[in-house]
């Protein structure tokens, strides 16, 4: 297959589609550190800036991917909306396919979509894929089934023109692991959060993200209930990361500046998770047999975690978030214990603040342990508290 990347990031959705050597005809990406990420790992493909500018896609692909901006439809972003500036952009995807005949269109973005606005996102996305001739399917899809521990949702969108899509999203079944076969020696959870909400995850992070809801961009903090006192609360380093998104560790090293690695955070928190990607790549290579429980709805209020449609008919589709259950990763075997770093006095105080005004349930012990650490890096200097730490706590 010739493969044409839009939106390609460090190039998640890519990827896969090289090391099973197909051809990436075309990667287009406008920021700056990204393109120097693509530049060195693509090396030969041309790399098209601003979509906006972009004329026309290569006559010769078979597949277009688009994993195009979620800040409009994200929690974490303005929800602004699929008419927001950012998201908006992905009208230009179907500018560029409106005289092309490529068989296949992926997209992906965030689970939030599907609600916000009710659902409006889906219904332009929908409108103008109908439009162009494709029929299309999609489906929610947790990250941890291809191993790595990073409980992150996306919903991932296919439509062809000739093949049926039903036939890559929903040829592969399985259920989400029991609760105990999951460690119970790390939790993840955002300490810019704390009022409303935690991101908790056992056995894992949850989804890094290329900015906090202050558009700042800030790792997760990891709880090690047995650790060390101050170091029962850290956080992965950009490596770590990097890896959590099944990426190579140092995947994004290319767009280091002056020494600094800001925006390798932001790259590493918007892409998007590679195993996904390989299992999708896989499933296009050889689609399976259709054969999920199904059923039509007539009015669309509401969209579902799965579902496929063609010519204004929907039907919703009973699929779990987890096609497969792959060999997993637990989070403290995919740390590099002596990188991670205990989060800083002001940050766990803040947090803790927090996390007392809250009306939330918390785990047994995790405030005890978050006030001992508050205690134990008192004497913490003030220089070891990170730039994006001071920016949070100040806002």
């Amino acid at each position: 297959m010739r493969v044409a990347g839009l939106f390609s990031g460090i190039g998640g959705l890519e990827l896969p589609f090289k090391e099973r050597g197909h051809v990436t005809a075309l990667l287009c990406e406008n920021w700056e550190p990204a393109r120097q990420v693509l530049q060195e790992k693509f090396s030969g493909v041309p790399i098209a800036g601003d979509i906006a500018t972009l004329r026309q896609l290569p006559q010769d692909v078979d597949v277009v991917t688009a994993g195009f901006p979620c800040t409009d439809l994200s929690q974490a972003g303005r929800t602004a909306g699929i008419a927001g500036r950012e998201s908006s952009l992905v009208s230009h995807v179907f500018r560029l396919l409106q005289n092309h005949d490529a068989e296949f269109l992926v997209l992906e973005n965030v689970r939030n979509m599907l609600v916000l606005e009710r659902g409006r996102a889906m219904h332009v996305l929908v409108g103008e894929i109908e439009r162009l001739g494709f029929r299309w399917a999609y489906r929610l899809v947790d990250s941890r089934f291809t191993g790595v521990p990073q409980r992150r949702q996306r919903v991932i969108f296919v439509a062809a023109r000739q093949q049926d899509p039903r036939q890559v999203l929903f040829a592969d079944h399985a259920a989400e692991p029991n609760a105990a076969e999951w460690r119970r020696d790390a939790f993840g959870f955002y300490w810019t959060e704390g009022l409303r909400g935690l991101g908790w995850a056992q056995d894992a992070v949850p989804p890094l993200k290329g900015g906090s809801g202050l558009g700042i961009p800030s790792p997760p903090a990891i709880w090690l209930p047995g650790a060390p006192l101050g170091r029962r609360l850290v956080t992965p380093a950009l490596e770590d990361a990097e890896a959590l998104q099944g990426f190579p560790r140092g995947w994004t090293a290319a767009a280091t500046s002056n020494g600094r690695s800001g925006p390798r955070w932001k790259l590493v928190g918007n892409a998007v998770t590679v195993g996904v990607a390989r299992w999708l790549v896989g499933r296009l290579e050889r689609p399976g047999d259709f054969a999920a429980p199904s059923s039509r709805m007539e009015q669309c209020t509401a969209w579902p975690n799965a579902a496929y449609g063609e010519r204004g008919k929907i039907w919703r589709v009973e699929a779990s978030c987890w096609p497969d259950v792959q060999r997993y990763s637990h989070l403290t075997d995919s740390l590099k214990a002596e990188e991670l770093k205990p989060l800083s006095h002001r940050a766990s105080a803040g947090f803790y603040a927090r996390a007392r005004k809250a009306k939330l349930r918390f785990a047994e012990h995790f405030l005890q342990d978050v006030a001992e650490h508050v205690r134990c890096t008192a004497g913490q200097p003030a220089a070891q508290t990170s730039a994006k730490e001071n920016a949070v706590i100040a806002a």
